[in-house]
């Protein structure tokens, strides 16, 4: 029997449309601290890197210094609006659906775990992903991009790294991908894509411009 093919998808900017939930949280801390409110396009370039690196990053864009509690007080922000906007992107389900009678589907993400499962049971894709191959960022194993979450879903999943691919938005999960000796695909259409180098993607790194354009690939 040939070996299982595992793809893991990246949550924000991959599965989900989450930058309006994300900037509005964080504008909430931003205003609350006496400083302006940016962007949704200027929080989005600021998602990947998990939440404490988001919020460092939206205060010195601000200029303004960052509070010790800013973290916290984020995340409860973000809590109270998690799911007020956020949606799978257009496609998605019905990708899911088709990839799940073929092969393992996974979740890695940057995001914590318990928020990452709201999510995903909020807008409908949960099904989708057994629970012990959902990792979220305050996992056992270091966030993207180390490769260890998603090497760690490879062998929970009965394969290897051959047989793996990171479906991401992000120049991080690239990056998590060949660490992991793994294939990646980058969605063009998730709003992390503005900081892929363009030497990675003129030398045939598979891009999709919508979900369903994934199964070209696999």
């Amino acid at each position: 029997m040939p070996p299982l093919t595992l793809i893991a998808f990246d949550l924000d900017g991959t599965l989900v449309d989450s930058r309006r939930d994300i900037t509005d949280a964080a504008n909430d801390l931003l205003v609350a601290c006496g400083a302006g409110p940016l962007s949704e396009e200027a929080i989005g370039r600021m998602v990947g890197d998990g939440a404490a690196t988001l919020i460092a990053r939206a205060f010195a864009a601000a200029s303004m210094p960052l509070p010790p509690d800013a973290l916290a007080r984020f995340l409860a922000y973000y809590d109270r609006r998690l799911v007020a906007h956020t949606r799978a992107y257009a496609g998605m389900p019905e990708l899911l659906a088709w990839l799940h009678d073929r092969y393992v589907l996974a979740v890695l993400t940057n995001k914590p775990l318990a928020a990452t499962r709201q999510i995903l049971a909020a807008v409908a894709l949960a099904p989708y992903f057994e629970s012990r191959l959902v990792f979220g960022g305050d996992g056992p194993h270091p966030r993207k991009p180390d490769p260890a979450g998603l090497l760690a879903l490879a062998a929970l999943a009965g394969t290897d790294a051959a047989h793996t691919w990171l479906v991401g938005d992000s120049v991080v999960d690239w990056q998590t991908a060949q660490a992991a000796g793994a294939h990646a695909c980058v969605a063009r259409y998730g709003f992390g894509f503005h900081s892929f180098p363009a030497a990675a993607l003129s030398s045939g790194l598979p891009v999709i411009d919508r979900p369903d354009e994934l199964i070209a690939f696999l």
